[in-house]
This record gives C-alpha cells, structure tokens and sequence, in this order.
C-alpha cells in the first residue's frame, strides 16, 4: 500500500558555519512553503550562527 504523506514533515537544521546538523524541528508543508532559517546556538562553534533546513536522513 501506500502511504500518505503528512502535512506535517520532521526537518533537521543545519548550521551554515560548520555543517553539522544541530537541531530537528517539524514544519507544516501547508502553512511555510519556503526554507525556514533561524538564528540559533551552535555548541560546536561555541556562538550564535543562522541554520538552515536540511532533509533529515
């Protein structure tokens, strides 16, 4: 069978100085149609740096 596919999606955020993926969220595919992008903390780089969404694997 096959499967539906959710209105809600799992996406990671991955940080645009290293390129680790730090945090997961979820989106509405429904309501944001565009790349989310935050400004978040990145333990690795030990600051504030935007992260941008990336597929979760």
């Amino acid at each position: 069978m096959a499967s539906k596919k959710t209105v809600v999606e799992l996406i990671a955020l991955q940080c645009s100085e290293c390129k680790r993926r730090n945090y997961t969220t979820s989106k509405n595919r429904r309501n944001i149609q565009e790349k989310l992008e935050f400004k978040k903390y990145c333990p690795h780089d030990r600051k504030h740096t935007i992260h941008k969404e990336t597929k979760v694997k």
